[in-house]
């Protein structure tokens, strides 16, 4: 993996209002993440999880502080910029595959190059290509209810590559899976950042993943407790 950062926050906070109380859910967060590394998010429910990765990820604003990738300071962009930014550095996976039933496996893959729009024949080549690396060269042409929930999160971490993005985000990707494709979701997580040499940021639950990533940052309190340098 590189030294250089793809990701960096800088005193980041966030808060909300429930009614006359300000909650803090962030609380001057600072954080580098390399280029190539595979991170793992943990910490007790409400902790700020999740928050923190819809913020890095440019979903949400802070309240206070800044985002970096890539150097860029993301929330310096106007919305339009901003989402033009998101849609071609930033993968995203999340618990629930949210694939479109009407489309199949290969059409959901290419779901963020309709956005961007490019060379259609080159995008579909690379559509096919990630889901021969994810293991469903054979499912090209299914439909999400033809699939078992494994293949149906194999096809949405096809989608977050199909830009190419530097930074993938994923909240609790293995949540629905049981045991087994978990871990299967896991290496194949691990496979996919040894080839394309992309960072991934994942909140997870599961310690028994957690110790399989490069690096654990545990929130404590809307704060970063520990930060643990793993050996792989």
């Amino acid at each position: 993996m590189s030294q250089a950062a793809i990701l960096e926050t800088r005193e980041l906070s966030k808060s909300y209002h429930n009614g006359p109380v300000v909650v803090d859910v962030l609380k001057n967060i600072n954080l580098k993440i390399f280029t190539g590394e595979i991170v793992v998010i943990m910490g007790t429910s409400g902790v700020g999880k999740s928050t923190l990765l819809n913020v890095i990820g440019t979903l949400d604003q802070p309240t206070n502080g800044k985002v970096l990738i890539g150097g860029e300071d993301v929330f310096k962009f106007k919305e339009k910029q901003l989402s033009k930014f998101r849609n071609e550095h930033i993968g995203f996976i999340f618990q629930f595959h949210h694939l479109l039933a009407e489309f199949n496996a290969q059409e959901n893959v290419l779901i963020p190059r309709m956005i961007k729009g490019s060379d259609w024949k080159a995008d579909e080549d690379f559509a096919r290509q990630l889901l021969v690396d994810v293991g469903l060269s054979h499912r090209l042409t299914h439909r999400p209810s033809q699939l078992s929930g494994g293949e149906q999160q194999r096809v949405a971490i096809a989608r977050a590559l199909m830009n190419r993005p530097r930074l993938i985000l994923a909240d609790e990707p293995t949540g629905d899976l049981d045991r087994k494709n978990s871990q299967s979701l896991f290496n194949l997580i691990r496979e996919l950042n040894e080839k394309y040499q992309q960072t991934f940021v994942i909140v997870t639950h599961d310690e028994t993943l957690a110790r399989q990533a490069h690096r654990i940052i545990e929130l404590e309190d809307g704060q970063v407790g520990t930060d643990t340098l793993r050996e792989n």
